[in-house]
């Protein structure tokens, strides 16, 4: 009995192990080529979390099998931090200006019970007195034009605003926008073929230089249903039911995955094109185990990698937590301070970044 037990657990273990190993294949493989490491990419964080309990557990029983899940771990350690960071940061807010980026869920107009939380989050920002403000899933029920002059004194004024809306009738309006206290000298957008996704570049006066800011609400999953949990919807229905619900979970992961491949690329040429010095946020839809993060990131630094404290997970809704949020940005500044506030008016928690011109190249 002994026996069979000591090769089963051997077995889960080699399981997780080439599970986790598939994972770090995310970030090298475009979902468009072959899609099955981004699907371990977006558990990389729970299937690290099972490697770990298995490692205690065999060096509990004094068995060498622990080594098995070490080494697959330290393979890819440096995917650990862009998780959790261990050491508080040594900088400082002094010097920087704040950048903040929050994806408001249409404000809750569309949740159940239909309570908005459009007065908590505008007067949240305006305590926060962030320099430049980057929100996704936007959300105007009227003019435009009007809805934006009244946010905009709710903030506090001394804003000026780049938006790109959606219209879906009724005076009903989805979209992005990026509001800054700086000077915005010039608005554009980068085109997502097929999709309702969006990006936008807005060029700002900084201190004498002109700063490009991308804001981008990358491809969702769609998946159906979203008001009730992910395992709820596995576990309620009869085994026809629940065998035709995980086929449509996993067609909406796969082609989310493949859309978001082609708009990370997208939007790291328009970056990499970029005359001015680039800061690039928003809601990616995606974790940092993933071929899109790696692609938008490139040669920029992560926020929360530099700067950042704690668990760096963003998302908080009905699907397991994660992290999708990102504040990135060039050479040209460096990062003294990340936080994440731990606010519930969205299933996403607002972040924050304090930059400043940068003395000397950040390693992250």
């Amino acid at each position: 009995m002994r026996k069979l037990i000591y090769k089963a657990f051997l077995a889960v273990n080699l399981m997780f192990a080439v599970a986790l190993l598939l994972a770090y294949l995310a970030v090298h493989i475009s979902p468009g080529k072959f899609a099955l490491p981004a699907f371990f990419g977006l558990a990389y964080p729970y299937i690290l979390l099972v490697n770990i309990i298995i490692v205690f557990i065999w060096a509990f029983r004094r068995k060498y099998e622990a080594l098995i899940s070490v080494f697959v771990i330290l393979l890819g350690i440096n995917h650990f931090s862009n998780y959790l960071k261990i050491n508080k940061p040594k900088g400082s807010k002094e010097g920087s200006f704040k950048v903040m980026s929050y994806n408001v869920r249409l404000f809750n107009y569309f949740e159940k019970g239909n309570v908005s939380s459009e007065n908590k989050i505008l007067a949240f920002l305006k305590n926060q007195r962030p320099d430049i403000i980057c929100l996704q899933e936007f959300y105007i029920n009227g003019y435009p034009a009007d809805k934006n002059n009244s946010i905009i004194n709710s903030l506090g004024g001394n804003y000026h605003s780049h938006m790109k809306l959606i219209g879906s009738g009724n005076k009903r309006y989805y979209g992005i926008v990026t509001y800054s206290r700086f000077p915005i000298v010039r608005k554009g957008e980068v085109i997502h073929p097929g999709s309702s996704s969006l990006t936008i570049y807005t060029d700002v006066i900084i201190d004498k230089d002109t700063v490009r800011i991308f804001n981008n609400q990358l491809q969702s999953f769609r998946l159906r249903r979203m008001e009730r949990s992910f395992i709820y919807e596995i576990a309620s229905a009869d085994e026809k039911e629940t065998l035709s619900e995980m086929k449509n979970i996993y067609s909406s992961l796969k082609n989310g995955f493949i859309l978001r491949a082609h708009q990370a690329e997208n939007v790291q040429e328009n970056v990499a094109r970029s005359p001015y010095p680039v800061i690039v946020v928003g809601d990616f839809n995606d974790t940092p185990v993933s071929y899109s993060y790696r692609k938008i990131r490139k040669d920029l630094s992560d926020a929360f990698v530099v700067s950042g404290y704690g668990a760096g997970f963003t998302y908080k809704g009905n699907y397991p937590a994660n992290r999708i949020d990102y504040i990135l940005y060039d050479s040209f500044f460096s990062s003294g301070y990340f936080e994440i506030s731990k606010v519930r008016y969205s299933d996403h928690n607002p972040i924050s970044a304090y930059l400043r011109k940068s003395s000397k190249k950040e390693v992250s």
